[in-house]
């Protein structure tokens, strides 16, 4: 994520990390497959915007090759330093919300779950378009954080708890200024932003208790939890739900993580 000031998942939180392994594991096949469909090859100049672990930042540098150039940007970037060096990939500490970009730089713009959390978000994706070139292609993957019914409940109540906890989750980040159902709306502003042969399409699964992707509920009550209990969470119903998403009797659905692509004209 490349952060602002009120994103409520801080970077620089030792929580940071196990969420970044979450997010790979659980959507990086899907990023990957969506890019190679849409012709991510050798020589082309990339952005990986908020790189986060710098998975999606690796996998393009092998695709475009030695001809090629990746810049990955992250408001903290030190969770790259692991990456193997590579000639062709280059990081910066950058902030979408308040820096520039250079212009008509970029033939692949790249961002996973980066504007959903930035209030200036219409800015940013302005800044995104001016920096691509004549052709070039923006690709968002965004959640909609609205759609996440319980598939599996082991007993009576675990349901109502989960929702109970994910309601004040998103309430926290939605105060931090993020539009938790922004891969719905970024359709509408990809067109709007001037971009054209504009698509989009959905990724969901289940998701178990103990699963990788329960595990990033985990993580984010963990980051978040004295914020939980001032909305009205107690300790112990926390606790119990940190139980629940470790049980495999337990299900949720995923996160959609709805990618929206457009083309420079």
């Amino acid at each position: 994520m490349s952060g602002t000031s009120g994103y409520a998942f801080d970077n620089t939180s030792e929580h940071a990390g196990g969420r970044f392994d979450a997010l790979e594991t659980c959507y990086d096949p899907v990023t990957f497959a969506r890019l190679t469909e849409l012709g991510v090859g050798p020589g082309m100049r990339c952005l990986e915007l908020g790189g986060g672990g710098g998975s999606v930042a690796g996998w393009l540098a092998d695709r475009v090759g030695p001809t090629g150039s990746v810049l990955v940007t992250d408001i903290e970037p030190r969770w790259m330093d692991g990456l193997p060096e590579r000639g062709n990939l280059h990081v910066l500490r950058h902030d979408i919300s308040t820096d520039e970009l250079p212009e008509d730089e970029f033939d692949l713009i790249h961002a996973r779950l980066v504007l959903l959390h930035v209030p200036e978000r219409m800015a940013a994706l302005g800044r995104l378009v001016r920096a691509l070139r004549p052709g070039g292609s923006l690709v968002l993957d965004e959640f909609d954080c609205g759609y996440v019914p319980v598939l599996a409940s082991p007993w009576p109540g675990a349901a109502e708890l989960f929702e109970k906890m994910h309601d004040a989750v998103m309430g926290v980040v939605t105060r931090a200024g993020a539009d938790i159902r922004w891969g719905l709306h970024a359709y509408a502003a990809l067109r709007g932003a001037g971009l054209v042969g504009v698509a989009s399409s959905t990724y969901a699964e289940s998701w178990r208790g103990g699963s990788p992707g329960s595990r990033l509920h985990q993580i984010n009550m963990r980051q978040l939890e004295s914020r939980l209990v001032e909305e009205g969470l107690t300790e112990e119903q926390l606790d119990r739900c940190l139980h629940l998403l470790d049980d495999p009797a337990f299900a949720v659905n995923s996160y959609p993580l709805i990618t929206t692509w457009g083309r420079h004209p």
